[in-house]
């Protein structure tokens, strides 16, 4: 071969190799636009939606649009997504992670849902940091009650750590998804922070420069949570009240004044 046929075919695997690298990018922003889509949605209905409460009180979230459950072949889920967690000046870079599990039976055709998972106590966050955890073996989970009065039901009582939600056809519902798996996707991290980080580092924020989307992400999340950044709200403890009792402590004090009069 000669040198003239070496530098073109050498150019071409190089630019093969850069529009590679970003079609793998894009593929992370979409994961993230996905994920934005669905964070959306949660305000749109009330009466059917994730409590909340609840997302106010979130100590993380994850979001993992279109997992597919059931195929020509074993039943089981399967699906990209990204969490994030709540931290004293608001909610961290998002980390890319997969789901999958299996189950048991012979099963045909496929359903396709966005999943919301709320993380209720640090030590479901924990398990996020060490890159691989069941659910319903590791940590607790639950299928998670829906709508405004969702906390008057039963289910709020529970004392799992974390619940479960799938959209489809635009409404929230509660879903089961013990014996799934979830993974810290290590290759899509490297591949949109241009970094082989991990995952708690990002999570905790020790990266220089992130995407626009990111903020856009950001700031759709402190929407969803009620999280404000000029405040820097901490986060609440799972199940605290987070309504706003000022108007009433000063109703209160204006009663206490008129009666010592």
């Amino acid at each position: 071969m000669s040198k003239k046929a070496q530098c073109v075919l050498s150019l071409m695997l190089l630019v093969t190799t850069v529009f590679s690298s970003i079609a793998q990018t894009d593929k992370e922003t979409k994961r993230i636009e996905y994920a934005i889509d669905v964070l959306k949605d949660i305000t749109s209905i009330p009466e059917k939606t994730i409590p909340e409460r609840f997302l106010k009180s979130a100590h993380g979230l994850a979001i993992i649009p279109g997992v597919v459950k059931g195929a020509f072949g074993l039943g089981g889920r399967w699906g990209l997504g990204i969490i994030t967690i709540r931290t004293d000046t608001g909610w961290s870079y998002p980390s890319f992670i997969s789901v999958t599990g299996g189950s048991a039976g012979w099963q045909f055709g496929a359903q396709s849902s966005d999943f919301v998972l709320v993380f209720r106590t640090p030590r479901s966050i924990e398990n996020i940091k060490k890159g691989k955890f069941t659910f319903g073996g590791d940590v607790s989970v639950t299928a998670g009650p829906v709508g405004r009065n969702a906390e008057a039901s039963t289910d709020v009582q529970l004392k799992s750590e974390i619940y479960s939600y799938a959209r489809s056809k635009g409404l929230f519902i509660g879903a089961s998804i013990e014996g799934t798996s979830l993974r810290i996707d290590k290759k899509a991290n490297a591949r949109f922070y241009k970094s082989d980080i991990s995952a708690e580092k990002i999570l905790n924020g020790e990266i220089s420069t992130v995407p626009d989307v990111v903020k856009e992400l950001d700031q759709m999340l402190n929407k969803v949570t009620g999280f404000n950044p000029e405040t820097k709200n901490t986060t609440p403890k799972p199940g605290q009240d987070t309504t706003d009792n000022s108007t009433q402590d000063t109703t209160d004090n204006k009663t206490n004044d008129t009666t010592t009069d």
